[in-house]
Formats: structure tokens, C-alpha cells, sequence
């Protein structure tokens, strides 16, 4: 190609005051005003500015550097950052759809909390347009998205392309990876504790001492995969976690149990359900479960809508992502339950009447809530004693007498309690 083609590009400098008057037209565009223009900063110098909060849906980034900037907050759906070099920029909380992050490098950046649904993180090799000779090779090699020691815990990647990515000792705790593309892709000693890796696809990945812990496996493609030295421990899958459903009529138990609750005891008959998988029965939407026992059973993704489980015993259950909107849990026990991911709004977690002087709080005491969705939900006296709140939404929530003595409330909304 000659020495034309393979020169490095010039990056240039822009200043605060460049790159603000860029967004202010930016947003005119969006807006349909006057004067508006689209924000290009392809092979643009930012380093360590502020972008904070801008609207930069579309925006072209290809090949900028970005790098110690800070985006928290920004949206960015859309965007191009090809081969842009985004090191210990800061992305938390960043709306990144289907954004073009092919052959970028995220080392070292933080993208907790990010919404990086449908994003582009393969490999991708940088051009640019040259006069003389087209489109212009800048780098030989085919430029893997780097992500070593990036920061993703909470995000979201849901039907993200990862493929062939670099993501050493990156952070990918309690993410969204659901139907997530992570072929070949190298996760050496990456931190994945309880991400939801549910229709991934990680054939050829590398993950020999990641820690999977409590991951979510379930449907997911894992041939040929190398887990050497791995910490597996509690990792959901397809495999029965408990009591299998298709060896006990667990749905005919449930509905006995709905009737018994329904005629106070006239018909049908309480059932127990301590250590079972119930993940086959898809939905108990709706049915009248008081005082079921299921401790340590496994709810993960059931529709729940509805359920009326006033003072159960639901202690160390998973009922993750599992949507429990409208559901009556007041009184009910779930001390160490799991509900990350849980559709909660509307449900009703507050006290549970037994006498005209006495009533039973909700116990949620040391479970975990991350990225749970509790909007509008009735919390009134519950007890979330060292439960862990990261990023779970509780706007509009009733939080009368609310105990959340040494909770974890790391990016946590609409909690407006001491």
C-alpha cells in the first residue's frame, strides 16, 4: 500500500468551549431547529473533557480519543465510537443502544450501570478516507475491541456482540448478557458473579479463572468453552437445581395448595416445597399461595404477576428476574432471598395484618435486589437489614418505617430514607 497509506492519523485537540458549541448544535438538530448539525469528532483529540449528560445519540466518534473523559450519564444510542480509544473514560450510567464500539478500546474505562443493549464490540480494522487512494488502511491488523480492566458491573448487554473481544480481568458482575455473541471471546480471570449469561452464546470463550460465581447459565452455548480454574459455584443452568418438577407433580401441588387457601381449609391441602426447581411451570400468575413454604426453591424467570404469597416462607430463594408486579408478598419471608432483576412494581411488601395489635414485616433482611425494579411497590416496615439495593429503582415507593440498616445502596434510585 506504501508509506501514504499506513501514515498514523493526526489527531487534533479540541478544547471544552470547541466540543460544547458541537453539542449545542447537535442538540438543534435533534430538536429541529435552526443551525443545526450533526456532532462529528472522527479522529478528534478529547481527552479528559466533559461530556457528561449530552445528548450524542448518532454522534460519529470514529477513531477519537476519548480517553479519561467523562460521559456519565451521556446517551449515546447509535453512536459510531469505531476504533475510538475510550481508556478509563468515564461511562457509568451511559445509554449505549446498539452502539458501534467495533475495534474501540475500553481498558480500563467504567461503564457500571451502562445500557449497551444490542452494542457492537467485535473486532473491526480502522480506515480512513484519503484523496489520492480512497478508503485509506490506517492499521494492517484486524483491531480487537479491548475491554481488559473495564468496569461493566450492572450493565446492560443484552444481544450484544462481543465476539473476539479482550476482557482480562474486566468487570462484568451481576451484567445483562442475556442472547449476548461471545464466541472466541477472551475473559481470562474476569469477574461475572451473578450475570445473566441466559441464550449466550460462548462457544470458544475463555474463561479459565473467571468467577462465575451464582452466574445464570441457562440456555446458553458453552461448547468448547475453557472454564479451567473457574469459580462455578452456584451457577444456574439448564440442569434441575433441586427437586425436578417432571419427577413431582409440583403443578397439581400448587393448584391444591391454591384451593386449600381459597376455601380456608375445606378442600384441597397445603403443600411444601423447600429445595424444588419450579422453573418448568413457566407462570403461577395469579394463584393464591398464603403461607406456601418453598425455602430455597427456584423461581428464576417465572411469571409471578399477581401471586398472592402473604406470610410465605420463601428464605434463600431464587427469584431471579422473575415478575412479581402486583404480586401480595406482605409478611412473607425472604430473608436471603435472590430478586436481582425482579419486575417488583406495584407488589406489596409491607406488613401483614394477623391481629388488630399485631402484624409480620416483611423480611427481606441480607437479600439481594440488584437491578430490581420496585417502583410504586409498598415497602411500608419491611426490613432490608444488609440487603444490597445496587441500582435498584424505588420510585414512587411507600417507605414508611423502612429498615435499611447497613444495606448496600450503590447507585441505588428513589430511596429517600436516612
Amino acid at each position: 500500500m506504501g508509506e501514504a497509506a499506513t501514515q498514523a492519523v493526526q489527531h487534533r485537540r479540541l478544547t471544552q468551549a470547541e466540543v460544547d458549541a458541537i453539542c449545542v448544535r447537535h442538540d438543534r438538530l435533534w430538536s429541529s431547529r435552526v443551525g443545526g448539525a450533526r456532532a462529528v469528532f472522527t479522529w478528534k483529540d478529547l481527552t479528559g473533557l466533559d461530556l457528561s449528560n449530552r445528548n450524542l445519540c448518532d454522534a460519529d466518534f470514529t477513531g477519537a480519543i476519548l480517553a479519561d473523559c467523562n460521559l456519565q450519564g451521556a446517551r449515546l444510542d447509535n453512536a459510531n465510537l469505531f476504533g475510538a480509544d475510550v481508556q478509563n473514560a468515564n461511562l457509568r450510567d451511559a445509554s449505549m443502544r446498539r452502539t458501534d464500539l467495533r475495534g474501540a478500546c475500553l481498558r480500563g474505562a467504567d461503564l457500571t450501570g451502562a445500557d449497551l443493549f444490542e452494542a457492537d464490540l467485535r473486532e473491526g480494522t480502522i480506515a480512513a478516507a484519503d484523496r489520492s487512494l480512497g478508503l485509506r488502511i490506517v492499521e494492517h491488523q484486524e483491531r480487537q475491541a479491548n475491554a481488559q480492566g473495564a468496569i461493566l458491573a450492572g450493565a446492560n448487554l443484552e444481544r450484544s456482540r462481543l465476539s473476539g473481544v479482550i476482557a482480562l480481568k474486566a468487570d462484568f458482575s451481576d451484567a445483562i448478557l442475556k442472547d449476548a455473541k461471545l464466541i472466541r471471546a477472551n475473559l481470562k480471570q474476569a469477574n461475572m458473579s451473578g450475570a445473566n449469561f441466559a441464550g449466550a452464546d460462548l462457544s470458544g470463550a475463555d474463561l479459565s479463572g473467571a468467577n462465575l460465581r451464582d452466574a445464570v447459565l441457562v440456555g446458553a452455548k458453552t461448547y468448547a468453552w475453557n472454564v479451567q480454574n473457574a469459580d462455578l459455584a452456584g451457577v444456574l443452568t439448564d440442569a434441575p437445581a433441586g427437586k425436578d418438577v417432571s419427577q413431582i407433580p409440583f403443578d397439581e401441588m400448587l393448584r391444591a395448595h391454591a384451593v386449600w387457601c381459597e376455601t380456608s381449609g375445606r378442600a384441597g391441602k397445603p403443600s411444601v416445597f423447600d429445595g424444588a426447581d419450579l422453573r418448568a411451570l413457566k407462570s403461577i400468575r395469579g394463584l393464591n399461595l398464603t403461607a406456601l413454604s418453598a425455602k430455597g426453591a427456584v423461581f428464576y424467570g417465572l411469571d409471578m404477576s399477581g401471586v398472592q404469597l402473604q406470610g410465605a416462607r420463601l428464605e434463600g430463594c431464587d427469584l431471579r428476574t422473575c415478575n412479581l408486579r402486583n404480586a401480595d408478598l406482605r409478611g412473607a419471608r425472604l430473608s436471603g432471598a435472590k430478586l436481582n432483576g425482579a419486575d417488583l412494581r406495584d407488589a406489596q411488601l409491607g406488613p401483614l395484618l394477623i391481629s388488630p395489635d399485631r402484624s409480620l414485616s416483611c423480611d427481606l433482611t441480607g437479600a439481594s435486589l440488584k437491578i430490581a425494579d420496585l417502583a410504586r411497590a409498598d415497602l411500608r416496615q419491611a426490613r432490608l437489614t444488609g440487603a444490597d439495593l445496587s441500582r435498584a429503582n424505588f420510585s414512587g415507593a411507600l417507605l414508611k418505617g423502612v429498615d435499611v440498616t447497613d444495606a448496600i445502596r450503590t447507585g441505588v434510585r428513589g430511596l429517600d430514607v436516612l
